[in-house]
């Protein structure tokens, strides 16, 4: 029943990630500070792709990468590898040769990274969005103008948290990724500037708990959803939450989302 599955980040070679403790419960959220620990996408094709092929549901796989030499070489290598449908490049890395800022923080940055990619794949492309920026609008244009076929936002915000007792920080890596509900009014209200400067299609994330959350999203004019945090909580959200949206469309007469996307009514 899914669209889609995305699978968590690929490096071009294996990462151990950060020392623990690298997750930690906020009052409406989670930090996470895992460091994108992954066996390196040429062992996710040999050792987990053949089982995700057997499922009837597409594959993304989302990279990333410290150079946009890496990013090239992973879309290459994705390229060819028969049941992955598209490719997500997360651009909230640092570019280790620009003095560690993240790609997706300069829309000319962004905008090279998404030329590199695109220029090895003839994959569908959805270009993640970092929401630590001041104009996510600039940003997204960015992107589509350099080949991107959607954009998907928002990545988690930068965080920390503190032990008073200690006086140290939670999490070993010092700062993490905050996702979960306290999040979503912020990525919600970003997904809308996006979806008003761009012509592709929206993937809104950030937040999503329930259908209600998601409905939020396609009426605010998202053409998909991915749903993250709400896994650790309960696994079977996602069925959840079609199910919720299913409902919400029978009860309002409508054939299918296309009816309730982008409808979001902002006259006073």
């Amino acid at each position: 029943r899914l669209g889609a599955v995305v699978v968590k980040g690929l490096s071009l070679e294996p990462r151990s990630g950060n020392p623990p403790p690298r997750i930690m419960e906020t009052p409406s959220g989670m930090l996470n500070a895992v460091g994108l620990q992954n066996i390196g996408v040429r062992a996710f094709i040999g050792e987990k792709l053949p089982f995700l092929r057997q499922f009837d549901t597409a594959l993304i796989a989302n990279i990333f990468g410290e150079t946009i030499d890496e990013y090239r070489r992973m879309a290459e290598i994705l390229d060819g590898a028969k049941g992955v449908h598209a490719i997500e490049v997360n651009i909230s890395c640092p570019n280790v040769k620009k003095g560690g800022i993240a790609f997706g923080a300069r829309s000319e940055s962004a905008a090279e990274v998404t030329r590199g990619v695109r220029g090895e794949t003839g994959l569908p492309l959805i270009v993640k969005l970092t929401p630590n920026v001041t104009d996510i609008a600039e940003i997204a244009l960015a992107v589509e103008a350099a080949g991107a076929d959607a954009v998907s936002l928002i990545n988690t915000l930068t965080g920390m948290s503190v032990d008073i007792e200690k006086r140290r920080p939670h999490l070993a890596n010092v700062t993490g990724g905050l996702s979960g509900p306290a999040i979503r009014p912020v990525a919600l209200r970003m997904v809308w500037q996006a979806v008003r400067a761009v012509k592709i299609p929206v993937v809104g994330i950030g937040g999503i708990m329930t259908a209600s959350d998601a409905l939020e999203f396609f009426i605010t004019g998202a053409t998909a959803i991915q749903v993250g945090t709400a896994n650790f909580v309960n696994p079977a959200s996602m069925l959840n939450i079609l199910d919720g949206i299913e409902e919400y469309l029978n009860r309002h007469n409508m054939a299918n989302i296309a009816e309730l996307i982008g409808s979001l009514n902002t006259d006073t």
